[in-house]
């Protein structure tokens, strides 16, 4: 039977999922250790009762081991989505190897990754991306420490302050046409409060026992292709008139071209060649592991929560427009 768990570290708690989890966390009473480069930037949960923020550089080895010391379980959410070869190497898999250094040297033992759907530890190097071989590597390095290991691998997570659903809402609102690359991949959209419920049932509740040793799948109920997800966002946002913009699958070469030049602009770029990349394998459940479902939660649609959100971005208009096209 699993420990007591009343004390968590959460890395990457300021994020957002993070900070879904770390609410979660708080409602049952755990004392919560949250890292982050700068306080200022974890207004979301400065405040939750039982947190305690401390500045540090998580990716300092010996700091790590500091942090770890005197905790139950560990909580790992930090990740990229775009960057070098040595950015996803550094995210990925060198802060999960000190992770498992930390854990090691401080006698703990309960950890809960969160990695993504389409990894596969068998053979990261037949992956298409530098994400998805990142993130695979990433687990290896946590199942050959001997740990009490949890992964979850998530589809793509939605949410009132996600940057997926929001971004594509906001570009039809800038142009008239929506040229895009990956248009056919498939997707099974997972809502961030059920990912964070999720995680909290891995360290308490019935589940927390079995969980260990196990990978899960998170999903939604339903998937879509990238298009369709384009599509919807523009028809709920009240994007031309609540129609939402047209949308015209890109050809692989014209695709590239398209990321290529999305990462010569400043700042993130939308979308990145290797974010194509991971595009070619499906973002749904395989089924080869269990879900939501084996930790008693119940995924929801993701059309029973993206109106609440997107269709409020022009007043009323936007959920009024979906409401009556529907």
């Amino acid at each position: 039977m699993a420990a007591m768990v009343k004390k968590v570290l959460v890395l990457g708690g300021t994020g957002f999922v993070g900070r879904h989890v770390c609410e979660k966390f708080t409602r049952q009473n755990i004392a919560l250790t949250v890292p982050t480069r700068r306080r200022s930037a974890a207004g979301a949960v400065a405040t939750l009762p039982g947190l305690q923020l401390i500045e540090a550089d998580i990716h300092d080895g010996q700091r790590l081991t500091e942090l770890v010391a005197g905790h139950d379980a560990v909580v790992n959410l930090v990740a990229i989505l775009q960057g070098s070869q040595a950015d996803f190497e550094r995210a990925h898999v060198q802060l999960p190897e000190k992770l498992a250094r930390a854990c090691q040297a401080s006698g703990v033992r309960r950890v809960v990754h969160i990695s993504a759907l389409g990894a596969d530890i068998r053979n990261p190097a037949a992956l298409p991306s530098m994400y998805l071989r990142s993130k695979s590597r990433g687990e290896q390095v946590l199942h050959q420490a001997g740990l009490d290991l949890t992964l979850i691998r998530p589809s793509v997570i939605f949410g009132a302050e996600d940057k997926f659903l929001n971004t594509f809402a906001d570009l039809q609102r800038l142009v008239p046409v929506v040229p895009l690359a990956g248009a056919h991949a498939r997707l099974q959209p997972v809502w961030v409060e059920d990912v964070a419920a999720a995680i909290v049932a891995c360290l308490s509740g019935p589940h927390a026992a079995s969980s260990i040793g196990q990978t899960y799948e998170a999903v939604g109920p339903e998937a879509y292709t990238l298009a369709e997800l384009v599509s919807l966002a523009g028809r709920i946002s009240g994007a031309a008139g609540g129609r939402g913009r047209p949308v015209f699958a890109l050809p692989d070469a014209l695709a590239r071209v398209q990321a290529r030049l999305m990462e010569l602009m400043p700042g993130p770029p939308l979308l990145s060649r290797d974010n194509l990349d991971s595009l070619t394998v499906p973002n749904v459940a395989t089924g080869h592991h269990p879900g939501l479902q084996a930790l008693g939660i119940t995924p929801t649609a993701l059309m029973a929560i993206a109106p609440t959100y997107l269709g409020h971005r022009g007043g009323r208009s936007g959920l009024m427009a979906y409401r009556q096209s529907r």
